[in-house]
């Protein structure tokens, strides 16, 4: 009889084993699914994090660029002021030209912007590019009695410069605002 009730408790002892290594089985797939989780979660937070110094150096560009944006807006406001001192010492030592073509002189708002007709458009044309102004002057400015005064190689010398810089600084906003851009995308992405 000691025979069976040995057998029956480890019987016992066995089913309380194999109760115990399903249990185990059932926590350690669960920890397995749980690493693969955390795996694919570190592998996201390793895309964002590239995401994230890609997106720094972008702002770090976007700050060059705007410091050099800066600079090239002071410069353009030294040769601005510089430019409306020259128009205002030319027609005190001049007088006012006459319109040309029957319109209005050119003239400035209340935002300090210089208002451009169309024919003074012509002629600034004619001083942005070089290879133009050093040619004959447009024919739809009229010349008589006023040789010396659009296309003097002097003034096309001096404004080449301006025009250029203003082309650059244009050109300068053009790509700022497309890093902003481009980092607003970055940011809104991550």
């Amino acid at each position: 009889m000691t025979g069976v009730i040995l057998d029956c408790v480890l019987m016992l002892l066995l089913v309380a084993a194999l109760g115990y290594g399903v249990r185990l089985e059932r926590k350690l797939t669960a920890l397995r699914e749980g690493q693969v989780a955390f795996a694919g979660a570190v592998s996201e937070l390793n895309t964002a994090a590239a995401r994230a110094e890609a997106a720094l150096g972008s702002l770090r560009a976007s700050g060059q660029e705007t410091d050099l944006l800066h600079d090239r807006i002071v410069k353009a406001r030294a040769v601005k002021a510089e430019l409306e001192a020259l128009m205002h010492r030319a027609e005190t030592a001049r007088g006012p030209l006459p319109p040309l073509h029957g319109e209005g002189r050119s003239r400035s708002d209340r935002g300090g912007e210089v208002l451009i007709t169309p024919a003074t458009h012509s002629a600034l044309d004619a001083l942005s590019s070089p290879t133009r102004a050093s040619a004959a002057p447009s024919p739809s400015l009229p010349t008589r009695g006023r040789e010396n005064s659009l296309l003097n190689p002097e003034q096309v010398e001096r404004f080449t410069p301006v025009l250029q810089a203003l082309a650059a600084n244009q050109a300068a906003k053009e790509s700022l605002n497309r890093a902003r851009r481009s980092l607003d995308d970055d940011l809104f992405a991550a």
